[in-house]
């Protein structure tokens, strides 16, 4: 069974084509970070002019480096949320032109849903009930996954996202957009020693046991504040990278910790763009063969990115399921 995937929700342009939602038979992306990095963050509306400058380019490019044309298509899934209510539009007007055309079935996908459905890409298939922890530019989440297409939100974050925290903190530090790559490499540089001591507070340390919450708006400010106290050369630098970070995935372990405690379940899927940074992925891995946890994240970074490929995989499982959706569906910027 041969599926589309449309990606469109922020900053990437991508069409992914995959067979019986795990084969992967073609990916294209087109990334907007240098568009976007003079503004150290998304603008909307040009993210939506790129979007329709590329989306056709690269279905064509996907089509033939897979040897197909869009009849062979058993159903083409596109994501319609959450997202930038303008670029979701991108995706699903091609949506709708290839359903419309050539008669082929819709299948509508949450984006957040799609990112931990990534793992199947690469044939590893975790079993549900699993507790799936989103980590990106634009949302840190952890989640228990009961089925395709049903989720059940344990915690959010109530300001910035991780990823949207490394931004910020790169751009106080003048390193480059987006941040997480330039953050982690310049904190592998420090050197660290056991009397080390962070300047940078627990995250929610008085948060209840029982509750699972992300925020990263307090540790920006504390680095702010700390920065303007400092002279900043490459090795003062090197220390911030690292204790910010340090500080950052501290929080994401005591979540995940938390998750398990509360609900039983010692199966985790990781994905999202910060799961890209090797340190966490040791982190991920360590605590996960102290606890016995199953442990599922992309082993190919690139699949931690938004990407086409996991909206086709997505959309296979729903599509057997029996999700069909009209070609008047809606897109919306929330789940």
């Amino acid at each position: 069974m041969l599926g589309l995937g449309i990606e469109s929700s922020c900053d990437e342009t991508s069409i992914g084509i995959v067979e019986d939602g795990n084969k992967l038979l073609s990916l294209k992306i087109f990334s907007q970070i240098e568009t976007h990095a003079e503004f150290r963050g998304v603008v909307p509306e040009i993210a939506s002019r790129a979007h329709l400058e590329k989306i056709n380019i690269l279905l064509e490019e996907a089509l033939k480096e897979a040897s197909l044309s869009l009849s062979d298509l058993s159903y083409v899934a596109v994501t319609t949320r959450p997202g930038l209510l303008g670029s979701l539009m991108i995706g699903a007007q091609l949506a709708r032109c290839i359903s419309f055309a050539c008669k082929i079935p819709i299948v509508t996908v949450d984006h957040l849903e799609a990112h931990l459905n990534t793992v199947h890409l690469e044939n590893k298939i975790p079993k549900f009930p699993y507790i799936g922890v989103l980590l990106s530019g634009g949302n840190s989440s952890i989640f228990i996954v009961e089925d395709f297409g049903k989720m059940k939100l344990l915690g959010d974050t109530s300001d910035d996202a991780l990823g949207e925290a490394f931004d910020k903190v790169s751009s106080l530090l003048n390193l480059s957009y987006p941040g997480g790559p330039a953050i982690e490499k310049r904190a592998s540089q420090y050197n660290q020693n056991s009397a080390d001591k962070s300047p940078f507070p627990e995250l929610l340390k008085d948060l209840p046991s029982d509750k699972i919450q992300f925020s990263y708006s307090g540790i920006k400010t504390s680095v702010l504040y700390y920065v303007k106290k400092q002279e900043l050369n490459d090795e003062k630098i090197n220390e911030i990278c690292y204790h910010f970070q340090n500080t950052a995935f501290q929080l994401v372990e005591k979540n995940i910790l938390k998750a398990i405690k509360l609900t039983g379940i010692k199966t985790i899927v990781a994905s999202g763009g910060v799961v890209a940074n090797e340190t966490l992925r040791k982190r991920l891995l360590f605590i996960a063969a102290k606890k016995k946890i199953e442990l599922y994240f992309p082993e190919k970074k690139i699949l931690c990115t938004d990407n086409g490929a996991m909206v086709a995989s997505l959309g296979y499982y729903l599509f057997q399921s029996g999700v069909r959706d009209s070609i008047d569906f809606r897109v919306s910027p929330n789940r």
